[in-house]
């Protein structure tokens, strides 16, 4: 049987780099996976593209910069009132610059996506994952750790989620649940690829991590007996770039 057999979770981010690989690693684990994205087009074709059966993903657009999406999913989520067994936090949303030049309305919409939407969503799937025993995973950075020039906003977020992440682990360790704060280096991504752009750098994806590194990871981490948690994974590209 497969070890993540009647397992169901929830990926957001489902269509970026890091997002796709982990959903795929979970489908092959034997879980039901619950795709959130921004594009329903977009997650219906990552459908087809990764040739997953229907009966094992469902696909539901939802813009996680807005409040009253996110509660409308919730709320969905709550009246079918299923256990959730895997959350993963993969959304995210990057904007660099000088602090005196970079407009606070790029801080609110990072601040919408890296901080709000996963306390809300967390917060609001909290009873499902307890019903579940779950798992909570951050996809965090290392610059949730140290900051560097031109990445105040973005940093600032990373911070406050890993805060966020490390009360929900002391808040809900004791009703089963445990809590993956995941900070990863330069990872081969769309994302990635635009911050070497606005930083006027070649961009070389096989000199970075890659997704399917983190999604090995993460998926190990969630198959530990739960006799044992993983609380933090710190990972950068082994070469220098």
């Amino acid at each position: 049987m497969a070890p993540l057999s009647g397992r169901r979770a929830v990926v957001t981010g489902a269509t970026g780099a890091i997002g796709q690989v982990i959903a795929d690693r979970l489908v092959k684990a034997g879980a039901t996976v619950l795709l959130l994205s921004r594009r329903q087009n977009a997650l219906e074709q990552l459908v087809v593209d990764r040739g997953w059966q229907r009966s094992a993903v469902d696909c539901r657009a939802v813009d996680l910069s807005s409040e009253d999406q996110v509660h409308d999913f919730a709320a969905a989520m709550q009246r079918i009132g299923e256990p959730v067994h895997v959350l993963v936090h993969a959304a995210g949303a990057i904007a660099l610059g000088a602090i005196d030049k970079t407009p606070v309305s790029a801080f609110d919409r990072q601040y919408a996506v890296n901080v709000r939407a996963p306390y809300q969503l967390t917060q609001a799937l909290l009873p499902l994952l307890i019903a579940g025993s779950g798992d909570v995973v951050f996809i965090n950075s290392n610059a949730g750790m140290h900051s560097r020039p031109n990445a105040a906003q973005y940093a600032a977020t990373k911070y406050a989620l890993r805060a966020f992440a490390d009360t929900l682990r002391d808040e809900v360790n004791d009703r089963g649940v445990r809590v993956l704060s995941v900070y990863l280096g330069r990872t081969a991504s769309d994302m990635q690829r635009d911050v070497y752009q606005r930083e006027g750098r070649v961009y070389a994806p096989e000199k970075l991590l890659q997704p399917s590194e983190v999604a090995t990871m993460i998926v190990t981490a969630l198959l530990l007996p739960r006799t044992a948690e993983v609380t933090d994974l710190h990972v950068r590209n082994m070469i220098k770039h």
